[in-house]
């Protein structure tokens, strides 16, 4: 049920740290609530070995669908309630194994099984300074400014991802019925001066579909910025493997941890 996700979680509150006085917020509280959001994800395959030289710890291993092909996960968030104000953010990340080696198609299975994700957040930008500033430096985020514009029109949710007037990609994807979903976990690994960390994330999907097939999303990648280039290096596949659709849900974001302390 709505709030449930919440409950038996103790927040703490951290004040804010001269240099980021002007973000108009006089502390900060961890974990981070996400009360109401929608989001969409289209994860496609993409090839492992033009992938890998983009994770930033050689203990991060590609997950792969079948050999040579791992898979890469695009989400983008509309975040209407939460304790750092409203704000949109456009997740690229990579599914990995940590520490241990992935076996196509088995290490896949595992996490689905497990309903735990284990993730390499390759970039992360949103649309305000408080997001991107908590994200940097508490977490390591790799988080940027940018334009993160969602638009709905015949049965069909899309967000435009833009840096500078320049395009950076869309995704498309069909606004499917829904029915409530499960409580999903995400382990996210960011770097943060050069120590990889752990950060977790549990959303609530109080409204969700999923498709298989690529029929139901769309990705398009711009041509000018260098992000565009990178997502073209990788050799993605021409649909995606899995879209889901969270008409709404809600979402906890603990803070980072040691991944001695994991």
């Amino acid at each position: 049920m709505k709030g449930d996700l919440f409950k038996g979680i103790k927040q703490f509150e951290f004040p804010t740290p001269e240099r980021a006085r002007h973000l108009g917020k006089p502390s900060f509280v961890v974990p981070v609530y996400y009360y109401d959001n929608t989001s969409m994800t289209a994860i496609y395959t993409a090839s492992t070995a033009q992938v890998r030289p983009y994770l930033p710890d050689p203990r991060m291993h590609p997950v792969e669908l079948r050999p040579g092909r791992c898979l890469v996960a695009f989400t983008a968030f509309e975040y209407r309630k939460t304790d750092i104000d409203p704000y949109n953010e456009f997740s690229i990340a990579v599914l990995i194994n940590f520490d241990t080696r992935a076996i196509p198609g088995l290490s896949i299975l595992r996490q689905l099984l497990a309903n735990v994700f284990h993730a390499y957040v390759w970039h992360l930008p949103v649309t305000t300074e408080i997001a991107r500033y908590g994200g940097v430096e508490l977490y390591g985020y790799p988080k940027f400014i940018a334009d993160i514009t969602f638009t709905r029109a015949d049965g069909h949710i899309e967000c435009a991802l833009v840096e500078n007037n320049q395009r950076i990609l869309t995704l498309r994807g069909k606004q499917l019925p829904t029915r409530p979903g499960k409580v999903v976990r995400f382990k996210t690994y960011p770097v943060k001066d050069g120590i990889t960390l752990c950060g977790n994330v549990y959303t609530n999907h109080l409204s969700y579909a999923e498709s298989r097939g690529g029929s139901d999303a769309s990705l398009t990648v711009g041509t000018e910025h260098p992000i565009c280039a990178e997502l073209r290096s990788i050799n993605l596949s021409d649909k995606p493997l899995i879209y889901q659709y969270s008409a709404a849900n809600e979402a906890v974001l603990f803070g980072p941890r040691n991944l001695i302390d994991n």
